[in-house]
């Protein structure tokens, strides 16, 4: 066994100032896929990380990305998803054009204003097959480095994209992420789970030292495995037994005591709508039962009265590599 870290890491402000400071702004994000970009001249907005993003396919039909905030007052330019030609801030009108640069002020005229040095601030942005991701850290290591090797057994490019599922926790966002780190609760908690996946701990393998780290079942029928990633810092990636299915998406802190996520769903070219809604029903039945979980778990680590946890070596090995991870960015 070995002790969790200061259960206050759970509460605190100044924690979770630190965390976004050393954690989440020079971290890759997940924001879309290529398919919401079809042709010249779209864009989609989409935050992740707690990093609001605009990306773009511009006139020459080139992928841009750039932090989705006004130069003006801080307002978010853009929302949605759709095609258009520049960007204009619903605030006072702002305009830029799908290169970041501030092409129209209203009333700029009326007095000495320069342009210049007032474009969108531009992200990295790089693509792991369909699935696009950004960084706000012009310094960052490339996305290759930070995915590990991550080679999931269905391939991303002979997927089709069904639908997003946004979602919010009363939960730190740690607790959230070590409850996916770990099957050592689904005979207890996940009943449909369980019969699903042979979640018996010689069955269920874990595997991975970060920024990686995986689980992967097999179906108790013998149909297909499943496998589960979580990519540092709080990225996943879910396949589940039977026809080709995989779901990614992020959570990410709104404040020390709420998360918040989305996953996007994939599902192979041959999928029925019916077996896709069925998988989609049975994964957020999964979560609306994690959800109880790690809201309890708020409300434990929250009393103040009990400094630290424990953890069992074997079963819960992966959350000790992801608190490990944590403690050196944050000590």
């Amino acid at each position: 066994m070995g002790d969790t870290y200061p259960w206050a890491w759970y509460t605190d402000e100044a924690t979770l100032c630190a965390e976004r400071e050393r954690i989440f702004r020079s971290a890759w994000h997940y924001v879309g896929h290529r398919g919401r970009l079809p042709e010249p001249s779209t864009y989609f907005a989409s935050t992740s990380g707690g990093i609001p993003a605009v990306v773009v396919r511009d006139a020459d039909g080139e992928l841009r990305a750039f932090l989705n905030v006004c130069r003006h007052r801080g307002s978010e330019v853009v929302a949605g998803a759709g095609r258009r030609e520049t960007l204009q801030c619903p605030y006072h009108a702002w305009t830029y054009g799908l290169g970041g640069e501030l092409r129209a002020a209203p009333r700029a005229d009326r007095e000495s204003f320069e342009r210049s040095g007032l474009s969108l601030l531009p992200l990295q942005l790089e693509a792991w097959g369909p699935f696009l991701f950004v960084n706000a850290d012009a310094a960052a290591p490339p996305l290759e480095e930070a995915l590990g090797g991550l080679a999931p057994a269905v391939d991303p490019d002979t997927l089709v994209f069904r639908e997003r599922a946004e979602y919010a926790l009363a939960a730190n966002w740690k607790i959230a992420v070590e409850n996916y780190l770990e099957c050592y609760h689904c005979p207890v908690a996940h009943p449909g789970f369980s019969r699903l996946v042979d979640v018996d701990p010689d069955a269920f393998v874990l595997a991975g030292e970060g920024p990686v780290w995986s689980q992967y079942g097999r179906a108790r029928d013998g149909d297909g495995g499943c496998e589960f990633h979580l990519v540092w810092p709080a990225l996943k990636l879910n396949i589940y037994p039977g026809f080709a299915n995989l779901s990614i998406g992020p959570v990410w802190p709104e404040s020390p005591k709420r998360t918040v996520g989305f996953l996007d769903y994939f599902f192979g070219a041959d999928v029925d709508d019916d077996a896709a809604r069925e998988l989609i029903e049975f994964d957020d039945q999964v979560g609306r039962e994690d959800t109880v979980l790690v809201e309890s778990v708020q409300r434990g680590v929250g009393t103040g009265l009990v400094d630290h946890g424990r953890l069992l070596a074997d079963s819960e090995r992966l959350i000790a590599g992801f608190q490990r991870k944590v403690a050196e960015a944050l000590i």
